[in-house]
């Protein structure tokens, strides 16, 4: 895989949402394992913005940290070597079976929800900055893709 990086303060956010609608949300996005992932417009927000207050949760602050690694979520659901771990239901307090998160080159992780044989909706993408939420998700159980999921 690539793992092309960006340099998004040389474009405008115009530009970078444009980028965003062209790779994920007019074409069909395929895992390596064969899963279509869904992607819409309103997602560029939640994905490329940050809080200034992460407990106030306010998603005020253009990411450019975020936004360099753009096609980078792209590059992860298709790449056949990603770590592939359980997602973790903060609602619920446990893991599961439908949230995978596949995570490369260290500490990027892409989250989906799966939610048929062939289908998937994108959560989110970032990279790990904190050791701790890093151990955390390396000490997840293993995804694996159930073929009963329908």
């Amino acid at each position: 895989m690539r793992y092309k990086k960006i340099k998004p303060q040389n474009l405008t956010e115009e530009k970078l949402r444009e980028i965003w609608n062209d790779v994920y949300c007019n074409v069909p996005i395929i895992t390596f394992d064969g899963l279509t992932v869904q992607f819409y417009s309103s997602m560029f927000d939640h994905c490329f913005f940050e809080s200034e207050n992460r407990k106030a949760k306010d998603k005020s602050i253009l990411s450019y940290n975020r936004l360099e690694k753009i096609y980078w979520i792209k590059d992860t659901l298709e790449d056949a070597d990603a770590t592939l771990k359980m997602g973790w239901d903060g609602k619920n307090k446990t893991y599961n079976s439908s949230r995978r998160v596949a995570f490369v080159k260290g500490n990027y992780v892409v989250v989906i929800i799966i939610f048929s044989l062939t289908k998937a909706r994108f959560v989110t993408a970032y990279e790990i900055t904190e050791e701790e939420n890093l151990e955390k998700i390396m000490k997840s159980p293993d995804f694996e893709h159930k073929k009963n999921v329908d």
